[in-house]
């Protein structure tokens, strides 16, 4: 028997594949890893802004700043540009007290002091810089700035992003499930907007959108939306980051929102984007290992996004650890409903909703796998009410779902992405 190894909790996960399969293993292209990456972060910030002054020029006469960081679900690198951000803004005049690091939460939770300390990388940033979380459904935190002209979107934003001086966001450039591609203007709304902007975002409006799906901006509605509240905002400018699989540094930059996210967008695609000459009745693939498998409400992304080389009724086998459990008590709620009502009784409950029920969405981006073929998920992390509420096939063994699904579909060709969704497989011919 050959050996798989998929991205699984804080290490990795063997599975020994049956000798009775043909196994096509699916990664990204490799990227030659930033030999320096401190040198990488400084020439971004000081050499080769993109579309934008350095960051030293921008910062002068500024009295505050708020640098907008992701929460944990992204493994973004903020040890490494952090502290050299906040440094140029001290050196500009910034007061360091004038200073916030803001956590984009979305609609997710608040982490504690061990979580703060690991998503931000810097023991002196956390010791010294005021960080705050971000919570969309506090109306003390929050602005409005009217309605998007497109679609109507409420835009609701943090206040300590909308009334400072200098405004940053930073983050990660990966495939994203519904927006297209993460990053850049996405930080900001859903990242630090209110339930409002968020819920409207997520209504089946957005994710039922035909050009709502991972690395697509042209015609995304929520890409589109997301454009327009950045433009209301004003002056907003990003670090924006691409890591290889073992979460090193392969780019940086730094500029204005649009154009820095834009040419991460350039690098990211060229490294995700993977063609297959067919499509597979048997994919086996990650939730991308900790941060992203901590839920079971992560997971879902890492089932959406290999549909495009899962033959019509094959198996999706996912493996994701969910060490936190299945999600929120809202997520829970939807998966019993759609445990109770099924995949078309589900989705005609929520088609007409204009504000999407909090985390409902991720339900809903269930739907499309399960509409496409059978998901078996391997855990180690969900109790017997978690598992069941998952509305899943529960495996215990990724090795025998492997066997079993080549039995069941009569072929021995077997897709193994072992990054997960941070891999985007495109069939390039039917069959």
């Amino acid at each position: 028997m050959a050996e798989a190894t998929l991205l699984y909790g804080h290490d990795a996960l063997t599975v020994e594949v049956p000798a009775t399969a043909r196994v096509t293993t699916v990664r990204k292209a490799v990227a030659p890893k930033l030999p320096d990456p401190d040198g990488a972060v400084a020439r971004a910030l000081d050499v080769t802004p993109i579309g934008a002054p350095p960051l030293r020029e921008l910062a002068r006469g500024r009295r505050t700043a708020c640098i907008v960081v992701c929460d944990i679900t992204r493994p973004v690198p903020n040890g490494l540009f952090l502290r050299p951000v906040v440094d140029r803004l001290v050196a500009a005049g910034v007061p360091l007290d004038g200073i916030t690091i803001l956590v984009a939460t979305g609609l997710h939770r608040i982490g504690d002091e061990a979580e703060l300390a690991e998503l931000i990388g810097d023991p002196w940033v956390v010791e010294h810089v005021r960080i705050a979380w971000h919570d969309a459904r506090d109306p003390h935190q929050l602005v409005g700035l009217g309605v998007t002209d497109g679609r109507r979107t409420p835009i609701v934003l943090n206040r300590l992003l909308v009334e400072a001086d200098l405004r940053i966001v930073t983050g990660l450039v990966e495939p994203h499930f519904m927006a297209g591609w993460s990053g850049g203007r996405k930080v900001v709304a859903p990242g630090v907007a209110g339930h409002e902007t968020i819920r409207t975002f997520h209504s089946a409006r957005f994710m039922e959108h035909p050009h709502s799906v991972q690395c697509n901006l042209d015609g995304n509605p929520l890409h589109e939306e997301q454009l327009e509240i950045v433009g209301r905002l004003g002056e907003v400018y990003a670090v924006n980051t691409v890591i290889d699989e073992d979460r090193d540094l392969v780019d940086v930059n730094f500029g204005e929102v649009v154009a820095s996210h834009l040419a991460s967008v350039a690098v990211m695609e060229d490294l995700a984007r993977v063609e297959l000459p067919r499509r597979f009745p048997t994919v086996v693939t990650s939730a991308a290992g900790h941060p992203l498998d901590k839920t079971y409400y992560q997971t879902v992304k890492a089932m959406v996004t290999p549909l495009g080389i899962l033959a019509e009724g094959g198996t999706l086998i996912i493996a994701s650890a969910c060490s936190e459990g299945i999600g929120s008590p809202e997520f829970r709620e939807a998966q019993r409903r759609l445990v109770a009502s099924g995949v078309e009784g589900f989705l005609a409950s929520i088609i007409d909703k204009p504000l999407a029920d909090v985390d409902e969405w991720q339900t809903q981006m269930q739907l499309k796998a399960m509409r496409a073929g059978t998901v078996q998920l391997y855990t180690t992390g969900l109790s017997d009410q978690d598992r069941a509420d998952t509305g899943v096939e529960l495996v215990d063994s990724v090795a025998d779902a492997i066997g079993a699904a080549v039995e069941r579909h009569g072929d021995p060709h077997v897709a193994i992405i072992p990054e997960g969704p941070y891999v985007v497989p495109v069939a390039t011919t039917i069959g």
